[in-house]
């Protein structure tokens, strides 16, 4: 008997644009998440299912082996510090910056404080320039925290910057490009190898052409 495969994926972005990588993979859902209430998907194979989780649990189901692949966004990945993880592919999806933003002008003298769900993230990034900063750690709207006096600064994602110009921000410090990762359960790489690396090689196919066809 085939053993199941299980992958990962969160609702939104990054599972509209990993479908078409997961079709070259001869993967094709059965159920639509943004309707479905089921959590686990059935696909077109009998043994291969779909797990539908929040973007920053990703990490964590395929390190503990409740999935044996995921996509996650590197941001999720910087976050959670991908222990127990193989990243063996950049999908090139779901791609933007994550930056320091604030109000132009000087920064402001003394321990900044800095808004953001990142808080390893900015922990580490201001860490390494030698800064003490204070992390207070939010959960959305980070670009209300400056206006409101709850921050100097907010560590966020970046798209196009419209949100931080209709709210009298701007990016001022790029702490890394963005995109999203196919990741791997390390037991999952040994016990179940044929079927990964058939898995991973079809995706990095779909990419290739998929950048080929962009260029």
């Amino acid at each position: 008997m085939t053993e199941t495969l299980t992958i990962a994926l969160s609702k939104g972005r990054i599972f509209k644009e990993t479908l078409p990588l997961l079709a070259h993979a001869g993967i094709v859902p059965k159920d639509d998440p943004e309707t479905s209430r089921k959590l686990i998907l059935d696909t077109n194979r009998d043994d291969v299912k779909l797990v539908i989780i929040r973007a920053t649990d990703v990490p964590t189901y395929v390190a503990y082996g409740a999935a044996d692949l995921g996509v996650a966004g590197k941001d999720v990945l910087m976050e959670h510090g991908g222990e127990g993880l193989y990243e063996p592919l950049d999908l090139h999806i779901a791609r933007c910056r994550l930056m320091v933003a604030g109000r132009p002008g000087p920064e402001p003298r003394g321990r900044l404080r800095i808004a953001t769900k990142f808080v390893n993230i900015a922990r580490r990034y201001y860490a390494e320039q030698g800064k003490q900063v204070e992390v207070i750690k939010l959960y959305g709207s980070m670009e209300l925290a400056p206006l409101v006096g709850l921050a100097d600064r907010i560590v966020d994602l970046v798209d196009t910057g419209n949100t931080l110009r209709a709210n009298g921000l701007e990016p001022l410090e790029h702490i890394a490009d963005i995109s999203s990762r196919l990741v791997v359960n390390r037991a999952s790489l040994k016990i179940k190898h044929a079927r990964v690396k058939a898995f991973i090689d079809a995706v990095a196919e779909a990419v290739a052409q998929r950048r080929g066809m962009n260029d």
